[in-house]
């Protein structure tokens, strides 16, 4: 999980924000979007997708009890944020769909019928 620095207004509190790893597949009806969000609920999570821009925000509450002593810290504490350019023709917006399952959540951009594969059938004579 790689980490992103983000501008903050003076006088704010400096948060973390990491970019989850991610992966983008194109399929013949749509494309997929499949990215790690440990730690992160269904109803944390918040997809926005307006002019070219497909965007990933998800909020990731504490990790351990106020005080406590951290003896490792391998996980970082911090929201996730990730952004991926998708030309607006190539999918459908109004049928975005996704799934959150065991921190990982799965986007379904269908394309547009006009831009999806058509098979032409022959007939015999």
């Amino acid at each position: 999980m790689s980490q992103q620095a983000c501008e903050v207004p003076a006088g704010t509190e400096l948060a973390q924000r990491y970019l989850p790893r991610a992966d983008l597949i194109e399929a013949a009806d749509e494309f997929r979007v499949v990215a790690e969000l440990p730690g992160v609920k269904a109803g944390d999570v918040q997809v926005d997708f307006s002019e070219g821009t497909l965007t990933v925000s998800a909020r990731v509450p504490r990790r351990h009890p106020e005080g406590a002593r951290v003896l490792l810290g391998e996980y970082g504490v911090g929201d996730f944020r990730r952004e991926f350019r998708i030309a607006e023709s190539a999918v459908d917006a109004a049928r975005i769909a996704g799934e959150l399952k065991d921190g990982v959540l799965i986007l379904h951009l269908p394309k547009p019928a006009s831009r999806q594969p058509r098979r032409i059938e022959i007939e015999a004579r």
